[in-house]
């Protein structure tokens, strides 16, 4: 590693210690203290060093990126109110158990004179709470890392961004961000994550020149390999807690997967049965599979680049699926060593070179022999096709591939997306044949 490479990795390191006690501490300004015309208000994206209008994309009432600025008023819809009248937790605006991810849910003593719980998911749920910045981040002669000094969230940093986004994109143990399965079975939607996609549809930054110089090149293979790995550690670490091991005399189904018990029932004799065999889940027949979409996704990136760490990722995998039919305190032992694997894998990912041929490479994984047995399920096969959606991209970020052979291509990614357009209608062999010819076809322009 270049001499330079190290020093710049090792002060990002101290920085990130320095910073954890500020993250953790500050007062809520609220998103009325971003929203001047000469700071983030306007309505068009024409500032020299970042858009300026980003409060505009946030509260964008037709787009996917505006559902942030939406979640506290889902809570007070009709779907929400059902859910919460269904679980006996009364009005919205004051439901504990959802606000933790509904809204930007500072405790009273953290909220400045202009924040507002309404507001919902705001500016400050994902760069931190901003006394200690807000009034200095944009002033000669403060820079990138004396604002992350003082508070604000690297957001540039792989692993600081998936540990914000996997807070209420899987879960955390703070009040107010688990999504339980009498959550679901009330009606609220499956929650899922991958981290390159979803920053994607919340892109409110340019990577310029400029971006560059403050936050470094971005990644969109490392950002998303990176995001496998620590959702995987997110969802073992959550696993172990006793909090979270039970609902009543069941287990507490929200780590399953949902739709390989949730399929349609038929006692007739000549039924067909709907259920594969899984070489990645070494399992006694018709216990309910742990939730590994992500894992599946962290086994095909290692291959390729982790490959000195991927055989040990895989082992505690198996042993992982083994001891889930054995027994709580095997399966608890088992999630340890795999999450232990996870996070050595995630450090790898983290400190990678990039490499212009990454993603070509990933999406051969992610669809090759070794893998795609696995997509036997829903969940796994809808992370694997949108794994594939955002490599894709990358390439064309990148230069790698055109616009227009990427538009040529997208016929073939979006066969794969109507496979798993809708759980009730999953065929797993037609799935893993779309997913092969999309990537057959991006690998032709390799």
């Amino acid at each position: 590693m270049a001499p330079l490479r190290v020093v710049a990795m090792l002060a990002l390191l101290a920085i990130l210690v320095l910073a954890s006690a500020a993250w953790a501490g500050g007062t809520f300004q609220g998103v009325a203290s971003c929203a001047g015309s000469t700071c983030h208000g306007r309505s068009e994206g024409d500032g020299k060093v970042v858009r300026q209008d980003e409060l505009m994309q946030w509260q964008e009432p037709s787009s996917k990126g505006g559902a942030h600025s939406r979640a506290y008023s889902a809570l007070t819809s009709p779907r929400g109110q059902k859910i919460l009248s269904a679980l006996g937790m009364g009005q919205g605006a004051n439901a504990s158990a959802c606000l933790g991810c509904h809204a930007t849910n500072a405790a009273v003593g953290e909220r400045g004179p202009r924040f507002q719980l309404g507001d919902g998911v705001g500016c400050e749920s994902c760069h931190g709470a901003a006394s200690g910045w807000i009034s200095t981040h944009y002033a000669v002669p403060a820079t990138h890392v004396t604002n992350v000094a003082q508070g604000m969230i690297p957001l540039e940093n792989p692993k600081a961004r998936a540990s914000v986004c996997l807070d209420c994109h899987f879960g955390s143990a703070k009040t107010g961000q688990f999504v339980t399965h009498s959550m679901m079975a009330a009606g609220h939607p499956r929650v899922a994550f991958e981290l390159d996609l979803f920053s994607d549809l919340e892109r409110h930054w340019d990577d310029d020149a400029d971006y560059r110089q403050r936050k470094g090149r971005g990644d969109s293979v490392r950002m998303w390999a990176v995001g496998q790995a620590e959702a995987v550690q997110r969802s073992l670490s959550l696993f172990q807690q006793p909090q979270f091991a039970s609902e009543g005399i069941f287990p507490e189904f929200y780590f399953y997967d949902c739709h390989s018990c949730h399929r349609s029932i038929d006692d007739q004799p000549n039924r067909a049965r709907q259920f594969e065999t899984n070489p990645g889940r070494p399992m006694p027949f018709g216990l309910p599979p742990y939730n590994d979409e992500n894992i599946i996704m962290l086994s095909a990136v290692a291959q390729v680049l982790a490959s000195g760490q991927a055989s040990a990722f895989d082992s505690a995998s198996r042993g992982f699926h083994t001891a889930m039919g054995q027994g709580r305190p095997q399966a608890v032992a088992a999630a340890g060593k795999l999450r232990a694997a996870a996070a050595s894998l995630s450090s790898a990912l983290a400190a990678r070179a990039g490499n212009p041929d990454s993603a070509f490479t990933v999406i051969g994984a992610i669809a090759g022999k070794a893998v795609s047995p696995r997509f036997t399920d829903y969940t796994g096969s809808a992370q694997a096709v949108m794994g594939v959606d955002t490599l894709l991209n990358a390439l064309v970020r990148e230069g790698r591939i055109t616009v227009g052979a990427a538009t040529g291509i997208r016929a073939n990614v979006n066969r794969a997306y109507a496979a798993v357009a809708s759980p009730a209608g999953y065929d797993p062999p037609a799935f893993r044949a779309a997913l092969g010819q999309a990537a057959r076809s991006i690998e032709a322009l390799r």
